[in-house]
């Protein structure tokens, strides 16, 4: 069982910046492929980010490309997301999400098989 847990949301106003971080209780985290999902209320999980264990170049939702990165450091066991030039649509609980050798569509919810619990991210306006 791999426990994933998530820290540094918060509140910001448009335009600020957040760095996200999700911590994983596995020792073969190298093997996993990992998510960054975010929900608003009301709303369908959207996909945010993902970054294989392949190392290929990450991916991004369309929502957020040129503003978040997804960097992971194999040695800690943890994955990032680096939100830059935040906007009041960005609010929502952030999600992480992994599976083990994950290759193909790393954007659907359904392919990951272990999430954290969340935590919120809030920009005003």
């Amino acid at each position: 069982q791999v426990q994933l847990v998530e820290s540094g949301g918060g509140l910001v106003q448009a335009g600020g910046s957040l760095r996200l971080s999700c911590a994983t209780s596995g020792r073969t985290f190298r093997d996993y492929t990992m998510g960054w999902f975010r929900q608003a209320p009301g709303k369908e999980r959207e996909f945010v980010a993902a970054i294989a264990w392949t190392g290929t170049l990450p991916t991004y939702g369309d929502s957020v490309k040129g503003r978040f990165t997804i960097s992971r450091d194999n040695g800690k066991s943890s994955v990032y997301l680096q939100m830059n030039s935040l906007k009041p649509e960005d609010t929502a609980v952030y999600y992480c999400a992994g599976r083990r050798f994950l290759n193909t569509n790393l954007a659907l919810p359904r392919q990951y098989e272990y999430w954290g619990q969340g935590t919120q991210v809030t920009v005003s306006s």
